[in-house]
């Protein structure tokens, strides 16, 4: 009867350690989806490449901030064009070139995924801000690219895909904002909750129009939503489609901050400038120190809480005695 106690003890534990080491490695990797889960990497982007149009524009700055812009205007920035990479004083920008702004097809969704690798393997990020361009934010996917892929299997993969995509924006080592200006429909509106804030523009609205399509979020944004408003508020945002403006978005959380829209001709600031401003107050400080926040935090929301807690103690020790905590302690900067 011991002997099988103690067997039960030790199958527990080696299955309690192996489930923390497939969710850190999960973690690490970013990643939902592999070839376990019959996910075909290569086949899903050659299949998504053949859709052209638009672009996905990264600038890194020196600052650690990079600017993620999706440009493609024709099509009310929907997804389904190339990516140009651009790189200024060390902050990244990815722009997602403006065509219309309604959907995210093609290679774009490439385009996304290849600019978010450079960004996990970008040594000195702090920050990131994902924005739309010509004055919208994203509506999601290219409607052409949707009814070519309409078949049930092929949808699955582009679901995949995208979901990787956005979970592993969810899980940078930086903080994320999305700057929404204009309208986020549809996989536009998902984008926004895989960053870890929200500001919006006066005038600018979130809507997940899935109903009107006879479909559901299928990026991941659903179960995001439910992190971030709770599931009632996600219940009555999804299933009646509601048009969330900057007021709404803060009520129920949404929303972490609403920016005026510059008025012309004044010099008072872009609204790109305001969210570097506001961001910037959670990313001051050395890349080392605000990366080992985020881990922290992400253990937190996704571990089991003795888990988290290994990981958190991990984390501790890769900044305990860094070159931060000595200065810190040199200059006696606690209480200030």
């Amino acid at each position: 009867m011991v002997l099988s106690a103690l067997r039960r003890r030790l199958l527990r534990s080696s299955s309690s350690a192996g489930a923390w080491a497939r969710l850190l490695q999960r973690q690490s990797s970013g990643c939902v989806y592999s070839s376990i889960h019959g996910f075909n990497q290569e086949e899903i982007r050659e299949k998504l490449q053949a859709f052209a149009g638009g672009s996905i524009d990264l600038l890194k700055q020196e600052s650690g901030i990079a600017v993620l812009t999706i440009n493609n205007p024709s099509r009310m920035n929907a997804f389904s064009g190339k990516v140009t990479l651009c790189y200024e004083m060390n902050l990244y920008i990815i722009c997602v070139l403006r065509q219309s702004s309604a959907f995210l097809p093609g290679s774009m969704m490439v385009d996304l995924e290849e600019k978010v690798s450079q960004l996990e393997n970008w040594a000195d990020a702090k920050g990131l801000i994902v924005q739309g361009a010509a004055g919208t934010f994203c509506s999601g996917s290219d409607l052409n690219a949707v009814r070519a892929i309409s078949n049930s299997q092929d949808g699955m993969k582009m679901c995949m895909f995208m979901q990787n995509a956005l979970t592993r924006i969810l899980r940078l080592p930086l903080i994320s904002v999305a700057l929404v200006e204009g309208r986020a429909l549809g996989g536009g509106a998902e984008l926004t909750t895989a960053c870890d804030f929200r500001l919006m523009a006066s005038g600018s609205v979130i809507q997940f129009v899935h109903k009107h399509m006879g479909l559901v979020p299928g990026w991941g944004g659903a179960a995001r939503l439910v992190r971030i408003v709770g599931s009632q508020n996600s219940l009555k945002l999804l299933g009646g489609a509601l048009k969330v403006n900057a007021d709404f978005g803060l009520q129920i959380g949404l929303a972490d901050g609403v920016l005026e829209v510059p008025q012309g001709g004044e010099d008072a600031g872009t609204l790109l400038q305001q969210a570097e401003n506001w961001l910037s107050h959670y990313t001051k400080g050395p890349a080392p120190v605000i990366q080992a926040v985020k881990k922290v935090v992400l253990s937190g929301r996704e571990l089991p809480l003795s888990e988290a807690l290994r990981t958190e103690k991990d984390v501790f020790g890769t900044v305990w005695g860094g070159p931060a905590n000595l200065q810190a302690l040199a200059s006696k900067s606690k209480h200030k």
